[in-house]
């Protein structure tokens, strides 16, 4: 569930997340890589490209159920005052777990998980998970854990499918929280899922995962859809801020072939908004002679009764609005990042 506090109590949260963050954060191990200063999902990704390429590749992946939902508030308020003397600093942090949740005008008594939106919330998932952690370095298992996401590595697939049912059984045995099992498994790195990453399986070099492409096109798509009627400019606006953020996420993936295909599918688009703005027969010839196609050309290409999707790759349109075109008008470019 998602606890949105108020500004008075965001900040007072921010204080107490920046405390317990300096106290822990030097108790963490190494390989965990969320909400942590001077640690990212590029580093938790990078570390497991060195894992296949050590010949690690079984990857044994542990989907926890609704895990911020699911936090034991005694275990977890045990662990803080293990560490915190002030007594009423620990009632503070209690009562904050234990805030009410509205639904539908009515309020809900929390009793287990933290709220996802807090400023507390990433620290408290750390304190909690930490035990995991330990558990796994304990075992001399190779691992990358990025918040609830964790991921272990191994050369056999036995040793992959004994892993999976050890961590299954210390995290619904010890730590009380819940697996799911239907997300859970053992995989080879090319169908393993990691930080929105997929894997080669020899080299472990990075690949942008199928389904995070599927999310990328589902937003484009939507922009595309409520562009009609709006300026080309305003459209590449709006683009740029999907694209320049995805692509800096997914900058480790290296290959050029499938990102030059998404900026040619992107320039089709926009030039079937072009196609379609036009309306008119006449509209159409008009602006493509405007734009250096030959009067007959653009006659014959203005009135050929096909559609805007057929037109937007046809060489009229491709030669009236080429790659510069769109460069000049600062639409960003993918294969260029590459």
């Amino acid at each position: 569930m998602l606890g949105i506090p108020t500004v008075q109590d965001r900040v007072i949260q921010q204080a107490i997340a920046q405390v317990l963050s300096k106290h822990f954060d030097p108790l963490f191990l190494e390989f965990s890589y969320g909400f942590r200063p001077g640690k990212s999902a590029h580093q938790a990704i990078e570390q497991t490209r060195k894992y296949i390429a050590e010949g690690r590749t079984w990857v044994v992946e542990l989907d926890l159920a609704k895990f911020f939902d699911t936090v034991n508030h005694d275990r977890l308020m045990s662990k803080l005052g293990q560490h915190i003397e002030d007594k009423m600093l620990l009632r503070l942090i209690r009562r904050y777990l234990r805030t009410g949740i509205m639904s539908d005008g009515v309020v809900q008594v929390r009793e287990e998980g933290t709220p996802q939106g807090s400023p507390l919330s990433p620290i408290l998932s750390l304190i909690v998970l930490d035990k995991l952690d330990k558990y796994l370095d304990k075992r001399g298992l190779k691992y990358c854990r990025f918040a609830d996401d964790c991921n272990c590595y191994a050369k056999s697939r036995k040793a992959a499918e004994r892993t999976l049912e050890n961590m299954i059984s210390f995290i619904e045995g010890t730590l009380k929280l819940r697996v799911n099992r239907d997300k859970s498994g053992v995989f080879r790195p090319s169908k393993a899922k990691f930080l929105g990453y997929t894997f080669v399986g020899t080299t472990g070099a990075p690949r942008v995962h199928s389904k995070s492409f599927q999310r990328l096109r589902d937003k484009l798509k939507e922009i595309f859809f409520r562009a009609r009627g709006t300026s080309l400019l305003k459209t590449i606006a709006k683009l740029n801020t999907v694209l320049r953020g995805w692509r800096t996420y997914f900058r480790l993936d290296e290959r050029k072939g499938i990102f030059e295909s998404l900026d040619i599918h992107i320039r089709r688009h926009l030039r079937k908004l072009i196609w379609i703005a036009w309306k008119k027969p006449r509209t159409r010839m008009n602006n493509l002679i405007r734009r250096g196609i030959d009067p007959e050309r653009a006659w014959k290409s203005s009135v050929n009764g096909r559609g805007a999707w057929w037109n937007a790759g046809a060489l009229h349109m491709l030669h009236a609005f080429n790659n510069q075109f769109f460069q000049k008008r600062g639409l960003y470019s993918l294969l260029a990042q590459a």
